[in-house]
């Protein structure tokens, strides 16, 4: 134990001591492996690949028996048809996962309520991660964590799951802009539009396809 740790709580810098000092506690998940993250950077590589050493009971898909693996992510996990597919990939190996639209108080993993890491916040050099043992504290952790996954939406339905409402030439237009990358300017000079009403229509379309950002808009209709 270093200056500055205790049994309770232990701060690791970076990953890669992350995973060689705390790695065995994703591995040794037994009834519910909690995550969540603003997005899929936070708990990357290095981590999923901890969780899949260990010899771990396969994951609950019914009310009971496995283990339950909940992940709940921001919207900022949303947007690109790469992280999309990464998302849904986990959802289908079994995971239970969903897509908070508020922001996370922080972001954390939690092991069979008796262990928590907590992500520091983001900034240059190595990021920090503290292991938390105190029961109390582990405890409200998965608290705050468990209703903010409660509470969010299936990652299906932010997926497009529901089928895209019909649209007419003038909204296929938009969103053909929209997924061509052309500037607003440029957009509303190629459709024959005030830049005003360009980003008034842009606004509505998003809305009826349930899209969170200008790229998702234009690549979930594409080829409908």
């Amino acid at each position: 134990m270093t200056h500055g740790e205790t049994a309770d709580f232990v701060t690791l810098r970076g990953e890669e001591e992350l995973v060689r000092r705390a790695g065995d506690l994703f591995a040794s998940a037994r009834e519910e492996f909690l995550c969540g993250a603003a997005d899929l950077v936070t708990w990357s590589g290095g981590v999923n690949a901890a969780f899949a050493c260990g010899k771990r009971p396969p994951l609950r898909t019914g009310s009971e028996g496995g283990l339950a693996m909940r992940k709940v992510y921001t919207r900022r996990a949303l947007g690109d048809p790469h992280s999309e597919r990464r998302l849904a990939a986990i959802a289908a190996s079994g995971a239970q996962v969903r897509i908070s639209a508020a922001p996370l108080a922080r972001e954390a993993i939690v092991v069979d309520r008796r262990v928590a890491v907590l992500a520091g916040s983001e900034a240059r050099g190595a990021r920090t991660y503290t292991v938390v043992r105190a029961a109390d504290v582990v405890e409200g952790i998965h608290s705050l964590l468990y209703a903010t996954w409660e509470a969010a939406e299936d990652v299906a339905e932010c997926l497009g799951a529901a089928a895209v409402p019909a649209l007419d030439a003038e909204a296929r237009s938009v969103l053909g802009a929209l997924s061509a990358g052309l500037t607003d300017e440029a957009a509303a000079r190629r459709l024959g539009m005030s830049l005003r009403t360009y980003r008034r229509r842009v606004a509505g379309l998003m809305a009826a396809v349930g899209a969170t950002s200008r790229f998702q808009a234009g690549v979930r209709v594409r080829g409908r």
